[in-house]
């Protein structure tokens, strides 16, 4: 496993749409792997591959609960509902926050590293967290969502 560089903002790997995955080999296990010890290595949440520089259609979240870490490879959002208006921050994007309304809840079809296709349905934060790594699946960045960007000081005691 290994530590990847984090791609910065203006990168245009960040914002264009990425390519669906069609091999599930050994090479994509690895990749997963290290992209979730470069969320971890990085404190973060979640992790799509446009992110490391790679424009495929992967995504890693763990917001450290009882799910623990979801691998999402060709994501795609069947249905969602509600309303959540919270804070996000992007690695791609150090030191930027700022307040996103997303859905509540969500139900998202993907697979995982086999190829095999599974259905998951998340609320509230784990929402949020798959939905930010799945806009970065299609180029799109957090910041093009934000409602009010938020001083670091509004942040304590704050999930990001």
């Amino acid at each position: 496993m290994a530590v990847k560089k984090i791609v910065m903002f203006p990168n245009e790997v960040l914002e264009r749409s990425c390519e669906t995955v069609t091999v599930f080999d050994k090479k994509l296990a690895k990749l997963l792997n290290d992209m979730y010890d470069t969320m971890i290595a990085f404190d973060g949440v979640g992790l799509a591959a446009p992110q490391i520089g790679i424009g495929k259609r992967i995504a890693v979240v763990d917001i450290d609960d009882e799910m623990g870490t979801i691998e999402l490879i060709n994501p795609i959002l069947l249905s969602f509902s509600g309303e959540q208006i919270g804070p996000e921050g992007c690695l791609s994007f150090p030191g930027l926050y700022g307040e996103v309304n997303r859905p509540f809840s969500i139900k998202v079809q993907a697979q995982n590293r086999r190829g095999k296709t599974f259905i998951l349905e998340a609320e509230d934060f784990l929402a949020r967290a798959i939905l930010h790594e799945m806009d970065h699946l299609d180029g799109v960045l957090f910041t093009s969502k934000v409602i009010r960007y938020l001083e670091e000081e509004e942040l304590e005691g704050v999930e990001s």
